[in-house]
């Protein structure tokens, strides 16, 4: 999955719940995603981290946090 569809996928699951925070949000896209996918977001969570092991699910989640997050920051400083 790239970036730019997990992005869609995390705008379209916030629209569907907008009473929840972010990351119970990430936990649904992460869900909905998959074992494949909850690996594959779990793996590049601890590449980027520089460690070996982690929860499967609980690095997934973040992974899709921290890449919501991080275009979300980088998309308030260009229009600044």
């Amino acid at each position: 999955m790239t970036v730019d569809e997990l992005v869609v996928e995390f705008a379209l699951v916030r629209l569907d719940h907008p009473g929840l925070d972010l990351e119970e949000i990430a936990a649904m896209v992460v869900r909905r995603a998959g074992p494949d996918r909850t690996l594959e977001f779990a793996a590049r969570n601890l590449a980027t981290r520089d460690e070996l092991r982690g929860g499967a699910f609980e690095s997934a989640v973040e992974y899709v946090l921290r890449t919501v997050l991080t275009l979300r920051d980088e998309a308030d400083r260009e229009w600044m």
